[in-house]
């Protein structure tokens, strides 16, 4: 996907942000923290920018889910929608499933699959990788 200005917000519509700038490391994670701060299987990511990221409506509720790590939710509904680890602090991860189009990001692979649910098993025919993909460990097409 090229440059474009995506739109995305909570469930009850209390906030509203707005990414300027061309996503990356479009993902779906299978981690137990992304599991269950979402009550999801799995969650898919988009990367992008911290300076292309506006919230424009209300305000993230910070919850820092493991060291070096804030999460940010709704505070009414508690829609979870950011991740920002001090690791990369250039970037901001987005819960692609809370844009407005969510079809406009598709994911590239599957990360943490190694510590992810058996009847959740990735079976799409992306790359798959055992932890992240910059520390190895791909299976199958993720090789690499």
């Amino acid at each position: 996907m090229g440059k474009a200005v995506l739109a995305g917000g909570c469930h009850c519509g209390a906030v509203r942000y707005e990414v300027d700038g061309t996503p990356y490391n479009e993902t779906i994670c299978h981690c137990a923290s992304c599991r269950r701060v979402s009550g999801a299987p799995a969650v898919a990511w988009i990367t992008v920018d911290r300076a292309g990221f506006r919230v424009m409506r209300g305000a993230l509720r910070p919850y820092a889910s493991s060291p070096g790590v804030e999460r940010g939710f709704c505070g009414g509904c508690g829609t979870p929608m950011t991740y920002a680890a001090a690791r990369t602090p250039g970037e901001v991860d987005v819960a692609a499933a809370t844009l407005d189009e969510p079809e406009r990001v598709r994911p590239r692979d599957h990360v943490q699959v190694g510590s992810g649910l058996s009847w959740a098993a990735p079976r799409d025919g992306l790359p798959v990788f055992r932890e992240g993909r910059d520390e190895g460990g791909g299976e199958g097409q993720g090789e690499g």
